[in-house]
């Protein structure tokens, strides 16, 4: 395993993230648990959740899953950076979701339950909370911090002005702030490479990916469709998006195929290779889906497959950051 710091801090986190969304609704508690015991094998060390996880307003499932197998002992919880998020919804009152200063508290106190254990390494906003000002956010988080229940703060699918505004306000109280941005990015998506990416280098956050295969798109979805293996791929929006770019996608498996690579870990090595990116959230359903993801760290894309999936999958505007990339 490759391990990198996670943005300016000195914490080593490996460069593949274990996502944990699909556990508890499509991968059972066993399964799940089999795949947690396996990245470890691999020291993959950093795990990501969010107390929403599982959709079922207020029981936190995916978090309990995770909880149940720290349980178990043999020093599982020490070897893992954990990361959660908070601001989605977890129960019916007003107050019971938000970045106010009571729900983050009593969320973390939550989560902290769920996941029977005394802190959480990388605590995430989920979503930017417009109302709350970022004087009542940073307290919070303090007051988290200081009592050695949260030990770095995170934020997900913020804008680039977001983060901006966020850092400033915790350097005014002299406080570490934001050294995370978990965004979705993958070669169909690339609109963090405009504001995003530049803000969380210039904050020194890192940048956490998530979707890096679009849906399963990216993940060698034609080929799969025509073996009968593609179930994910041929409904929803995921069903839509290979409508809509079946070209594309056709162009980009006879990509791989040419250079001896599965399409996945072509997605993946491309991201490892982005400037400011430190691990994209890998989200195995299977034991075999998580050994096969780590195929990507040994995957180095040349130059002219680089200029290629550029040319497949261009960059918003003229590419790069902005102004420069709409501008000039």
């Amino acid at each position: 395993m490759e391990f990198t710091t996670l943005g300016r801090t000195g914490l080593n986190v490996s460069r593949l993230c274990l996502g944990t969304m699909n556990f508890g609704p499509k991968t059972t508690e066993a399964d799940s648990f089999a795949i947690m015991d396996r990245a470890l094998e691999h020291e993959l060390n950093f795990f990501d959740t969010a107390d929403v996880y599982g959709w079922k307003i207020g029981e936190g499932i995916t978090e309990n899953i995770i909880g149940r197998w720290f349980a178990q002992g043999g020093g599982r919880r020490d070897k893992v950076v954990l990361a959660t998020k908070v601001y989605g919804k977890m129960g019916e009152w007003p107050n019971e979701q938000g970045l106010s200063a009571r729900h983050i508290i009593r969320a973390a106190d939550a989560s902290l339950r769920r996941l029977q254990t005394d802190w959480i390494d990388l605590y995430q906003m989920h979503h930017v909370d417009r109302k709350t000002p970022w004087e009542e956010i940073w307290q919070a988080m303090e007051t988290l911090v200081a009592a050695g229940k949260v030990l770095y703060v995170g934020s997900s699918n913020f804008a680039g002005w977001h983060i901006a505004a966020a850092q400033e306000a915790a350097k005014h109280r002299n406080f570490l702030g934001l050294v995370a941005e978990q965004s979705i990015y993958n070669l169909m998506t690339r609109h963090i490479e405009l504001e995003v990416a530049p803000a969380a280098q210039h904050y020194g956050l890192g940048i956490i990916p998530w979707s890096p295969l679009h849906g399963g798109l990216l993940s060698g979805a034609i080929r799969k469709l025509k073996d009968g293996t593609g179930g994910r791929v041929a409904e929803g929006r995921s069903a839509e998006g290979l409508a809509e770019n079946r070209a594309t996608i056709e162009a980009y498996e006879k990509l791989c195929e040419s250079i001896g690579a599965d399409p996945a870990d072509v997605a993946l090595a491309w991201l490892l290779s982005r400037p400011g990116v430190t691990a994209p959230i890998i989200g195995p359903r299977t034991v075999e889906q998580l050994d096969n993801s780590l195929n990507a760290l040994t995957l180095k894309l040349d130059e002219d497959t680089l200029t290629r999936l550029d040319e497949l999958f261009p960059p918003v505007g003229k590419g790069g950051p902005g102004p420069e990339a709409w501008a000039w």
